[in-house]
C-alpha cells in the first residue's frame, strides 16, 4: 500500500475519530495536501479541485483546512506574505524558502529540543514549540539568473 493511501486512510479515521463527517470536497482537500509538495495556499487548492467540484467556493477550502488544522492533520504557514500555505503534518521539519519565487521545500533536520529547553532555563517561559526557516535563492532562479 503506498505510503500516500495509508496517509489519507489515517488523517480519514482521525476526522471520523473527532467527530467531522467525510464529505467528497473534504476526502479530496486532504488527498491533494497529501500529495502535493508544493505547500499550497487556499487558493491553490481550490484551483486544483474546482473543475472536479465546480459548486465548491474559496470558502469551502479555507473552512475545511481550519478543521483539519484544528484536528492536527495540518499546519498553516505563515511567512509574513498575504497568503497562508498548508503543510501536510507528516513529522518534524523545517522549510527552506526561495526568496524570488516564494517556493518552500521541506527541510529534514534532527529537532531543536535543546533550543527550547535552553530558552526556557534562560527566560523561565514555558515553551510550546518553535520554527525555522531557512532562506535562500532555488536552483531554479538561480539558474535564471546566471543567463
Amino acid at each position: 500500500m503506498a505510503v500516500a493511501h495509508i496517509q489519507l486512510k489515517e488523517a480519514l479515521d482521525t476526522l471520523k475519530d473527532t467527530g467531522v463527517r467525510i464529505t467528497p470536497q473534504r476526502h479530496a482537500i486532504l488527498e491533494f495536501l497529501i500529495n502535493s509538495m508544493s505547500h499550497p495556499t487556499a487558493d491553490d487548492i481550490y484551483k486544483a479541485l474546482e473543475g472536479k467540484f465546480p459548486n465548491m467556493s474559496v470558502a469551502t477550502v479555507y473552512n475545511n483546512l481550519r478543521v483539519f488544522r484544528e484536528v492536527g492533520l495540518v499546519k498553516e504557514l505563515t511567512y509574513g506574505d498575504a497568503s497562508s500555505r498548508f503543510d501536510f503534518v507528516t513529522t518534524h521539519h523545517y522549510h527552506v524558502i526561495c526568496e524570488k519565487c516564494g517556493k518552500i521545500v521541506d527541510f529534514h533536520y534532527p529537532g531543536l529540543d535543546e533550543v527550547e529547553h535552553l530558552a526556557s532555563h534562560v527566560t523561565g517561559f514555558k515553551i510550546s514549540h518553535h520554527r525555522m526557516e531557512i532562506y535562500g535563492t532555488c536552483p531554479d532562479c538561480a539558474s535564471k539568473e546566471a543567463h
